[in-house]
């Protein structure tokens, strides 16, 4: 569940088909996503595998308000004492995390691609359906991001969220995506860089417009909130989810 170091300082812990990372720097750790509810085990032990434990973790932060991105933010928050941040105009979806906009039916999606059900399978059992929000998140704005291990760019990517934002850390040569790219689309089971169906994503021409901006960084590794890292850069990145474009 974790691989370390998928760029420098930067791990990836991978459950049911959902991502999040860790940061270090400093002496201190930043956790980016928490996953679904049964992910909490596989970022606590991973967190503590580093060295890090409550005190030594700088910050939770959320890419986006959606379910499995805030699945374990306040349990996580309870354990480390480690403050949540995110966009401010994500703070309601992370909140209540079901209320969110979407453009197409959720459930047409198993039916039209079968071969979504193993992600979405994996990702009901992780407790997908049973995810409460968490509440007092904080505004992740330049000044908080200041503060963070590895000091991120944040990268605001509207679209798939109003609020979704990236981070990029130039000097380690990586992208944390979000949602805002996968390489493993949950509601259609495709592989390659693409952007999140419409069953998750508020505005899809926002979502494919927003990729400009995740080109200009030049990142040579982008890490997605679902799927394996893309090591051959954001550009060819956002040059196939171009053209894939929504579904």
């Amino acid at each position: 569940m974790l691989t370390r170091n998928v760029a420098e300082g930067i791990h990836l812990i991978e459950h049911a088909y959902t991502n999040a990372y860790l940061v270090e720097g400093d002496g201190e750790v930043l956790i980016v996503d928490t996953g679904l509810p049964a992910s909490q085990h596989a970022i606590s032990s991973a967190v503590r595998s580093l060295g890090y434990g409550p005190g030594s973790v700088s910050a939770i932060v959320l890419t986006h308000g959606h379910f499995d991105h805030v699945g374990t933010a306040a349990k996580l928050r309870a354990e480390f004492r480690a403050p949540v941040l995110a966009h401010p105009a994500d703070h309601y979806i992370a909140a209540h995390p079901y209320r969110y906009g979407h453009e197409r039916p959720r459930l047409q999606y198993p039916l039209r691609f079968p071969a979504s059900l193993r992600q979405l399978g994996a990702m009901t059992m992780a407790g997908a359906l049973v995810v409460r929000g968490v509440a007092d998140v904080l505004d992740l704005d330049e000044a908080a991001a200041a503060a963070l291990p590895g000091t991120p760019a944040l990268i605001h990517t509207p679209g798939h969220t109003a609020g979704h934002t990236a981070l990029h850390f130039p000097d380690r040569g990586a992208l944390i995506a979000g949602d805002a790219l996968v390489t493993l689309n949950p509601y259609t089971g495709g592989r390659g860089p693409q952007i999140v169906s419409g069953a998750a994503t508020a505005d899809s021409a926002a979502a494919l417009a927003s990729l400009q901006a995740l080109a200009e960084t030049a990142a040579p590794t982008v890490l997605t909130g679902h799927g394996e890292p893309w090591t051959s850069g954001i550009q060819s990145a956002v040059e196939r989810a171009l053209a894939q474009g929504a579904s």
